[in-house]
């Protein structure tokens, strides 16, 4: 299996491709909040984050993605991310540094990994963040769902454009998929475009590397 970081000369690092997709993510954010993408007035309003206070000790750690709307645009598209994973890590100085690790286009493609750094934008729940993968640019981050165990979690935008269903394991039942599912559409989220990510780790894995494909067929 190749371990091969993707970086070119010809492009730009793997973590500032991925941030001008942030970038583009957050511009269209702010456009719908403003109102401003077309004079309908059945536009949704912008989606926000959990009402309630959110743990932050307890949010740290890994996050694997179970299924997400990805970012989808030419050469900054996790659209065919495999073993995905998210992991929070919370300094002394409150900056949540933050990585988002997953190989392209197959369990044996490239090793794509970004290393953006968060911080909590609402101290009164912690359910919203802004992450900065570009300077100085920051992107709002929502923790828009997450259970009382803190074992799954889907994370979101204000525009719903793109989420992450994610969860401590790599592997759920069907049950609980179809929960989070039921849960992104509650949020107002068009699931049509949602992709399950293949997951597969070995079973004596400790941290993420390779477990088995998510399946709702077992």
């Amino acid at each position: 299996m190749s371990s091969a970081t993707r970086t070119s000369a010809c492009f730009p690092s793997s973590e500032t491709r991925y941030g001008w997709a942030i970038l583009w993510r957050s511009a269209i954010a702010v456009t719908v909040a403003a109102g401003t993408v077309g004079c309908s007035t059945a536009n949704p309003a912008p989606l926000r984050a959990v009402e309630r206070p959110i743990d932050l000790d307890r949010f740290m750690g890994d996050w694997y993605v179970l299924a997400h709307i990805p970012i989808e645009i030419p050469f900054l598209s996790e659209a065919s991310a495999y073993n995905a994973v998210e992991s929070y890590r919370l300094t002394d100085g409150g900056i949540i540094e933050t990585t988002y690790r997953f190989r392209d286009g197959g369990f044996d493609g490239p090793e794509v990994v970004f290393t953006p750094r968060g911080w909590v934008h609402d101290e009164q729940t912690n359910a919203e963040w802004r992450m900065q993968f570009v300077w100085p640019f920051r992107a709002a981050y929502l923790i828009a769902y997450v259970d009382d165990d803190y074992r799954n979690t889907i994370i979101g935008v204000p525009s719903r454009r793109n989420a992450w269903m994610m969860s401590r394991s790599p592997q759920v039942s069907d049950a609980e998929l179809e929960m989070l599912t039921n849960e992104l559409v509650e949020l107002g989220y068009d699931t049509e475009t949602l992709r399950k990510v293949p997951q597969r780790w070995p079973s004596t894995e400790v941290r993420p590397a390779e477990p088995e494909t998510l399946s709702t067929a077992d």
